[in-house]
Parts: C-alpha cells; sequence; structure tokens
C-alpha cells in the first residue's frame, strides 16, 4: 500500500521543472499516466514515478540557495542575492538614477545603457528612451499585465565631484555592495547638496580660465589676458546669477555676452599703437559659452546610432554657433558705428596691408608700351608679424607679445586645475590630481601633433584624444576610478585649442557683416572637425583599453 503524501501548493517554476524531469526520463507512456493521475486514478498515480518534494530534475530551483544563485549568474553577467530588496525600492533607485545622470552631466550617450545594465541587474524589469533632458522610464508588471511610464526631467550641467559620488553610488548597488534603499537615499542626498563654491569663487576661477586660455589658444599677451579674464568674469556672473533668475534674460544671455565682449574688443583694438588684439580678447571672453562640448555629445551620440538625440544637439549646437557670431557682429558694428574716427583708423591699418604702384606694362620683347596708365595693388597675405590672428611686431616689450614657450608649464596645470574646480571638483581628492595630469598629457599631445600636421585640426584633436582616451580608460580598469570624470577636463581643453589652431573665432578684422556670418558659419564647421577628431579618439582609445580582458559588469562610465 502506496504512503499517502500530503498535497503541497508548488509554484509554477517547480511544477514545471517537474514535468520536464519526466519527460526526460520517462516514456511517452507515463505522460498519459500522469494526466490521468488527476481524475483520481489510484493505479495509475501508483505507476507514476515518485519524485522529492524539492523535484527530481539536475535543475531544480528548490535544491539550494547555491544552485538557484548559480543559475541566476548564468542568464546575466551580475546578480542581487545578498541585498534583495522590494522591487518597488528597485525602482525608485532607478527614477532617482535617472534624474542624478541628467541633472549633473552623465555622457548622454551612455545613460540607456546604463540604466538598461542596472535594472537587469536588479531585476527592475524598466525599458527606457532618452530624448534630450528627457528620460521616459516604463515599468512592466506580467503579473499584473499593467505598464507604469515615469518622465524624467533635469536641465543640468556638469559636476564632477556629484558625478563621481552618483557613480560610486551606481557601482555598489550593482555589485551588490549596497542596498537600493541606502543607494537612494544617498542619491536624493547628492542631488539637494547646494553647490560646493560660492558664486564669487566661480568667478575668479572663471577669470584665471579666461586669461590663461587667451594665451594658450588664441595667441594674446599679458594685457590681452587681463581683458579677457574680466570679460569672463562678467560672463560667469550674468550666467549663474541673472540668467537663472530671468527666464526673460535667459533666452538672450548668450547674444548679449556676446555683443559685450566684442564691442569691448573692438573698442580696445581700435586704440592707436595696437596695444590690444580684437581676435584674442574677443575669443577667450566668450570661450565658456562655446557650444563645443555639446557638438561632442552630439558626434559621440550619433556615432552610438543615437540618432534623434545626436542630430537635435547637432543642429541646435551649430545655429547656437551662429547666435554667438551675430552677436560678436553686432557688438563690433556697434562700436564702429558710435566711434567714426575708430572705423578710420580701423581702414587705415587694413590699407597698411597694401602696396601700391602706379605705372604702365611694357612687353619684354616689344617696343611700345601698352597704352594708357594702371594702378597695381599687391596685397601681402602671409605677414610674418601676425601670429595666431595677432599683429606683433619683433621690437614690441615682453608684455605686448606672445609669452615664451617655458610659461605653458604653468599655465596649462593653472588653466587644468581652475577649469577642473569650475566645473564643481573638490580641491582636496586624488581625482583632481588625476584630472590636471591627464589634461596636461592631451595638450602636449595636441601640440606635438600640430608640429607634424599643421592646419589639420581633427587629425590634431583625434591624438590628443587618443591619448587622454588610453590613460581615462586604463584608469578606469586598473584603478577602479571614475573614467568620464577623469577624462572631462582634458576633453574640454582640447576644443579651444582646435578652435586657436584654426585662427581663433574670427580670423580675420574684417568690417563686412556678410564676411562675418560667413565667419561665424565657418567657426561652426571648424568646431564640427574637431569634436569629430575627438570622438574618433576616444573610440579608437576604447579599442586598445577594451578589446583584450574581461567584460564590465556595469555600464561602461566613459566618453
Amino acid at each position: 500500500m502506496d504512503r499517502l503524501v500530503p498535497f503541497t501548493r508548488r509554484p509554477q517554476e517547480a511544477l514545471d521543472e517537474e514535468i520536464f524531469s519526466d519527460m526526460k526520463t520517462s516514456n511517452p507512456a507515463s505522460w498519459k499516466t500522469r494526466g490521468s493521475s488527476i481524475s483520481g486514478d489510484a493505479s495509475a498515480e501508483a505507476k507514476q514515478p515518485k519524485l522529492p518534494l524539492g523535484g527530481g530534475g539536475p535543475n531544480s530551483f528548490y535544491q539550494g540557495a547555491k544552485l538557484r544563485a548559480s543559475v541566476i549568474k548564468s542568464k546575466r553577467p551580475s546578480a542581487i542575492t545578498k541585498h534583495v530588496q522590494d522591487i518597488d525600492k528597485r525602482r525608485a533607485f532607478m527614477l532617482k538614477l535617472a534624474k542624478c545622470l541628467l541633472a549633473f552631466g552623465a555622457p548622454s550617450h551612455r545613460i540607456e545603457s546604463q540604466l538598461a545594465t542596472a535594472s537587469q541587474i536588479l531585476d527592475a524589469r524598466a525599458s527606457f528612451v532618452h530624448i534630450p533632458n528627457i528620460i521616459i522610464v516604463t515599468f512592466g508588471d506580467e503579473d499584473m499585465a499593467s505598464v507604469e511610464t515615469h518622465f524624467v526631467k533635469a536641465n543640468g550641467r556638469i559636476a564632477l565631484t556629484a558625478l563621481q559620488g552618483v557613480h560610486i553610488v551606481y557601482r555598489k548597488v550593482l555589485h551588490d555592495k549596497m542596498t537600493v534603499e541606502e543607494g537612494t537615499k544617498r542619491l536624493a542626498s547628492i542631488l539637494s547638496a547646494p553647490p560646493i563654491y560660492s558664486l564669487l569663487v566661480r568667478c575668479l576661477l572663471a577669470f584665471v580660465c579666461g586669461s590663461t586660455i587667451c594665451v594658450l589658444a588664441f595667441g594674446g599677451s599679458v594685457i590681452d589676458m587681463g581683458i579677457s579674464g574680466v570679460c569672463a568674469f562678467v560672463l560667469q556672473y550674468l550666467g549663474l546669477n541673472t540668467a537663472t533668475k530671468s527666464a526673460t534674460y535667459a533666452n538672450v544671455y548668450e547674444i548679449s555676452i556676446a555683443i559685450i565682449v566684442s564691442f569691448v574688443a573692438r573698442a580696445l583694438s581700435t586704440i592707436p599703437g595696437r596695444l590690444f588684439c580684437y581676435n584674442a580678447i574677443a575669443s577667450a571672453g566668450v570661450v565658456l559659452i562655446l557650444p563645443g562640448f555639446t557638438i561632442l555629445i552630439s558626434a559621440l551620440e550619433l556615432t552610438s546610432r543615437n540618432i534623434l538625440c545626436g542630430s537635435v544637439r547637432m543642429v541646435y549646437a551649430i545655429i547656437y554657433t551662429l547666435f554667438l557670431g551675430f552677436g560678436l557682429t553686432i557688438g563690433s558694428d556697434l562700436y564702429l558705428v558710435l566711434n567714426k574716427h575708430a572705423r578710420h583708423n580701423l581702414d587705415k591699418t587694413e590699407a597698411e596691408r597694401y602696396t601700391m604702384y602706379h605705372g604702365t606694362f611694357r612687353a619684354e620683347n616689344g617696343t611700345s608700351p601698352v597704352p594708357g596708365g594702371a594702378i597695381f595693388g599687391f596685397a601681402q597675405t602671409n605677414d610674418p608679424h601676425i601670429v595666431n590672428g595677432c599683429y606683433r611686431e619683433p621690437n614690441w616689450p615682453w608684455w605686448r607679445k606672445e609669452l615664451p614657450w617655458w610659461t605653458l608649464f604653468f599655465l596649462v596645470p593653472a588653466y587644468s586645475l581652475c577649469s577642473s574646480l569650475s566645473n564643481l571638483q573638490r580641491l582636496r581628492s586624488w581625482q583632481l590630481l588625476v584630472m590636471v595630469v591627464f589634461a596636461c598629457c592631451a595638450f602636449v599631445a595636441n601640440r606635438l601633433s600640430n608640429n607634424y600636421l599643421p592646419g589639420k585640426s581633427d587629425i590634431i584633436s583625434a591624438s590628443g584624444a587618443l591619448v587622454i582616451g588610453v590613460l581615462g580608460n586604463v584608469y578606469s580598469r586598473v584603478m577602479r576610478g571614475t573614467a568620464f570624470t577623469a577624462m572631462v577636463t582634458g576633453v574640454l581643453f582640447l576644443v579651444p585649442s582646435g578652435i586657436g589652431q584654426g585662427g581663433g573665432l574670427l580670423s580675420s578684422d574684417e568690417t563686412s557683416s556678410t564676411q562675418q556670418y560667413s565667419a561665424g558659419l565657418q567657426l561652426a564647421i571648424r568646431i564640427i572637425e574637431v569634436a569629430i577628431g575627438i570622438t574618433v579618439g576616444l573610440f579608437v582609445s576604447q579599442i586598445f583599453v577594451y578589446a583584450l580582458g574581461r567584460r564590465k559588469n556595469a555600464a561602461h562610465f566613459a566618453f
């Protein structure tokens, strides 16, 4: 007589595993026997093979927690087995993570892959769609056959310290070293934290950045440095204070800044004696609002097949550059209209580049000259006294000429340091030293490439991006650091350097509006060339680093 076994309700997964095991170990007759046991046939139930409560198949989920963990790990690269929490808490963490990535300037072409990897590891059953400044998050519930959609919106800028903190929390949660509840609390505290530097400190940092980039990229002198720094100071103050408080002024912020900087630069450049350089002051004064980083991100998105975001950002950056060119034109022409003597002096300066001759033509084998007189003008296109768009006499004192080459050993680290701090990187951190070293290495590679390939801004930028990409990815793999935050300063350094090698924002002092609008379009094309070169260099560097070795469990947090 068979021993009675009490009925126990089993999960559907256990029943499916048991049926699958019976199908592998039994003949087709046993399948019919199993089906007849449902109707209560005792003789058929006696012929049914007995299985323990935990199932008998080799892949049963009820043979212990260790086997279940191994099955889960075989399905995806990592899983949460130590800090398992409710699915609502996991989804709350996903929403907070999406908010942080948008608010602190994470690489937009990586956001979807980062969130998808986190959702897969946390088993949040979510899908994501990223458009500029918005992430659409959809949570699906198979049991309830319901879908829940969230719109996460944030308008942020780069904050290196906060972004590094987000990456640390992201990595700890996905590596099962922190609960999602604790991770959500830490992300909320990072979002609510105020900027680590005050408004005055950030304006002073902008002053140093504008002053040093005037010399490094646009051939300015010592007196040009001071004026460029003041323009950058005013630009930063209006952007962080006035534009954030007034929505009306925020729409015309960039154009107004370009008009002010161009007006001041033109007023100083028309002083007799050529004390100031218009090209250096105007270029360095507005370099902080150039859309170089936006075009770089759009090129990276297009390369990553993110056509929607990439095309939108690219078109926006081009139109934005034309607006800047329009503002520079209005500021220059406005001063020349107000001061007619300045226009006369500017025309006289341009006329000095031409040599006029009066005479007639006579053929070498002829006896009679060509009838009629003629006036011939000869222009010197490559003036040796013009360096990076600025006129420099050899006999001028040192404070009116370009600084010597050895000053780069001080100016490049100073710019890299202040650029990192202006992007809200904490002063007392090991990461800051890494950023400065990487930026200096990228600048050296850029300069060496410029010596061998002058005028090739795309190839020059690609070489600098290749160096900083290799350094950043190796730093992430070996030192377990955050590659993106370590590389941002160096990548941002490549944009004005590439523009400066092409002649600055305005390659000449032309007074025609049509010519200056054309110069604005040429500037947009030049920035695109630099961004494409940087994009190629960054992707090639990833091939060198990530082609070999094991695959990362979490998503790649770099350019």
